[in-house]
This record gives structure tokens, sequence and C-alpha cells, in this order.
């Protein structure tokens, strides 16, 4: 069945005893890695164990499939549920896994990891309409993950963090949990026997391991960060984004700044107008979005749109390379946001 993140939460801390399977797939490795791991600790505390855990990669089972009925199942000398790791997972696991699953009736948990499966695969469509099978999609963590993971980091280690730290530290944290939980290990060793973090101690222990969003490029475009804005853009590039969809992204956020200003203009306080936003900001978007709304005005606003409109008509129709068309434009509007802050 597929999990999501209640399913994901509400098991680890109740463990099911007749979930004997998980399979973790997507493009977000660090995250893979650490539900891998929670959820085998959740039979096996000490993964360490050789009696009570096993690891197959996918290449060596495909050589003989015959190592995993044995290993699946296999009784601990030791007593105790064992745990058998399968990496690399791909769609030749299917069908000796279904027939493996309808002929035994060992308590193995099976905690299956692949990069390269997706919602299409068989493997994943046979699981996900089994009750035995927790299916759990993986991919770049969104700014609420981040905060969460890092929000329960703390938790877990009796930290407090204040809440402009903890701002600071979400713009620096990377959509990949591996990266983050490294980076959340470094702070935590660099304060010591503190129990309390400062913005002092993230900008000093903390890299900025982010990956350029498309939603970072928008804010430091209307906030007049003309070189963020241009290495976000290029970067954004790099990873295969198309010109005109970033052009549309840019966009669809001076649209919200628009909403806001014509809530304001009916006599709506900025944090209301704010407020009703769908989606809604996240909290450490909201005091650059609110600094976006005191340098864009009504007119200025317009004006943008109406090049973004145009930009995107040249990006489609003209000779020219819709990347040097939609450089430009950004070129154009952080400029002309960073001149205002001026005033």
């Amino acid at each position: 069945m597929n999990f999501k993140e209640s399913d994901i939460a509400r098991f680890l801390r109740t463990p099911d005893t007749n979930i004997k399977c998980v399979v973790l797939f997507g493009s977000n490795e660090g995250m893979i890695a650490d539900l891998a791991q929670k959820f085998a600790m959740s039979v096996c505390e000490d993964l360490n164990d050789a009696f009570r855990v096993t690891t197959l990669l996918m290449d060596e089972l495909e050589k003989d499939f015959g190592v995993l009925y044995g290993e699946y199942n296999a009784v601990s000398l030791m007593g105790g549920r064992r745990v058998v790791f399968i990496k690399n997972a791909n769609n030749n696991l299917t069908k000796p896994l279904k027939e493996l699953m309808q002929t035994s009736s060992s308590d193995t948990m099976l905690v299956i990891t692949s990069t390269s499966l997706n919602t299409k695969s068989s493997l994943i469509n046979y699981l996900k309409e089994e009750d035995f099978a927790a299916v759990i999609g993986c991919y770049d963590d969104r700014e609420e993950n981040i905060a969460a993971t890092a929000r329960n980091f703390f938790v877990a280690n009796g930290i407090t963090i204040a809440s402009d730290a903890l701002e600071i530290l979400c713009q620096r944290l990377s959509a990949d949990r591996k990266a983050s939980i490294g980076e959340l290990e470094k702070l935590r060793t660099y304060i010591g026997a503190r129990k309390n973090i400062v913005a002092e101690d993230v900008k000093k222990a903390v890299s900025d391991t982010s990956n350029s969003s498309t939603e970072d490029f928008c804010f430091y475009a209307a906030s007049g960060e003309t070189e963020k804005a241009l290495r976000a853009y290029e970067a954004l590039l790099n990873e295969g984004e198309e010109a005109v969809m970033l052009v549309r992204a840019l966009t669809y956020h001076f649209l919200k700044i628009l909403e806001v200003i014509s809530k304001t203009e009916e006599g709506d306080t900025p944090d209301y107008a704010v407020s009703c936003l769908r989606p809604p900001l996240m909290w450490f978007r909201k005091s650059d979005f609110m600094m976006q709304l005191k340098i864009w005005k009504r007119k200025a606003v317009l004006d943008v749109l109406a090049l973004l409109y145009k930009a995107e008509k040249e990006c489609k129709t003209t000779g020219f390379p819709a990347e040097d068309i939609a450089g430009w434009t950004v070129m154009q509007i952080a400029g002309a946001a960073k001149k205002m802050k001026l005033y």
C-alpha cells in the first residue's frame, strides 16, 4: 500500500508487524537511506547484527534468486525478527518476490531501495496493492520537509533553536536529506555541550548546501539580488529547466505580489493578505516577501508582468536563443528591484 508522511510517522512510533516489505524509491538518495535505516531499526535496533541483518545487491540476485529465498526464510540463531536489505532493485525482482511472498510465512522484513524505479514500474504497482507492503516515493525535500527534518533532529537530540536561526538554517540546507542530516550533525558538534542554537552558530557551522530552486531564483530576482538571481538562473538551465518555464515562474511570483497589493488596496493588512495566498508561503520566506511588497508598487509590478509576457512570446517566436532573452529579462527585473531598494 502507498504510505504517506502520516503513515510513516505512525509506523515508526508503533511498528505494524503485518508490514513485511518496505520499498523506498525515487531521486532523493538521502531520504531513502534515512528511512531505510529507520524502518529496519523498527525490527532490529542493531543493524550490525550479522545474525539478523543481511544486505543483498540486485545485480547479484539476478544471477541467483535462490539467495533471496534462502535469506528471507532463514531464522536467526540468536532469536529475533530478521531484516533483509535489497539495494538497487529493478523490475526483475517483481516475479520472484511475488512467488516468495505467496509461499513463505516468514516474518522477515524486506527493505527494498532503488533510485531507478518509478510509479509505473511493475514492482511498485504490485506492492502498492498488497497490505503487507509499504510503498514510499522519496523525492527532493520540499521546504516544509526540510524544516520538519531540522525540527525533528533537534527534538531528538534535546536541542532548541531560535526562530531566526532556523530560518537561516532552512535556507542553507539541501533538498537531499542525507546532505541536510550531515549539516545538522556538524551543527550539533559545533555547539558542543550547549543545548541551544542561535543564528551566529548556523552562519559559522553550516555550509550553504542548498541546490538552486525555482523559488530561490524568483525571490532573488524580485529582491534585487542580481548576482544570486543570475547564478540561480544558470544553475537551473544546467539542471535542464527551460528558459520559458523560468519566465513563467517569475510571472507567477509577480502575480502573487500583485494579488497581495490588490488586497491591501481594499483595506486588508499586508500580513492578512499574505496569509491568504494559496499555496501559502513558507514561514521563512515571509520576511523577504514582505520586503518585496515595500519596493514593488502596483505600476512597477504591471510593468514587470508586461515585460515577462513579452519575453515569453519572444522566447517562442523569435530566432534569438530563449536562454538569452530570459536572462536579459532577469537582469532587468533584478536591476530594477536593486535600484528601488536604495530609495
